[in-house]
């Protein structure tokens, strides 16, 4: 996530978002460069415009969020409930190990359409 904070940085302060700046924010925040991952970022936003990118993704009010009521329980019947269980295990097991340590998990560029609309 720092390297997307980085080059949001870099976008901010009017600076062209490549890989010597990126490189250069990323070392003064005392960041582990991986300039593969800094390769994969520049080439990503390559045509991106992050203004409006970022004007979009506050637009648009986040999925799930605390905005909505929880359904009141309607008593329906045991079966239905059954389902919803086997549903909700299926969802548990999704494939993540609960570390939180998800940027080794992809390519640097992965999930940058989900931040930027």
């Amino acid at each position: 996530m720092e390297y997307v904070y980085a080059a949001l940085i870099l976008n901010e302060s009017g600076e062209e978002i490549n890989e010597e700046n990126l490189t250069s924010v990323l070392e003064s925040a005392g960041v582990d460069v991986e300039q593969s991952r800094v390769k994969a970022l520049v080439a990503a936003l390559e045509d991106v415009d992050i203004e409006e990118a970022v004007e979009e993704a506050t637009a648009v009010p986040a999925a799930g969020g605390a905005g909505g009521a929880a359904p009141a329980d309607t008593g329906g019947d045991d079966a239905e409930d059954e389902a919803d269980e086997g549903d909700d295990e299926a969802d548990a097991d999704d494939g993540d190990d609960g570390d939180g340590d998800d940027e080794e998990d992809g390519d640097a560029g992965e999930g940058l359409g989900e931040l930027f609309g």
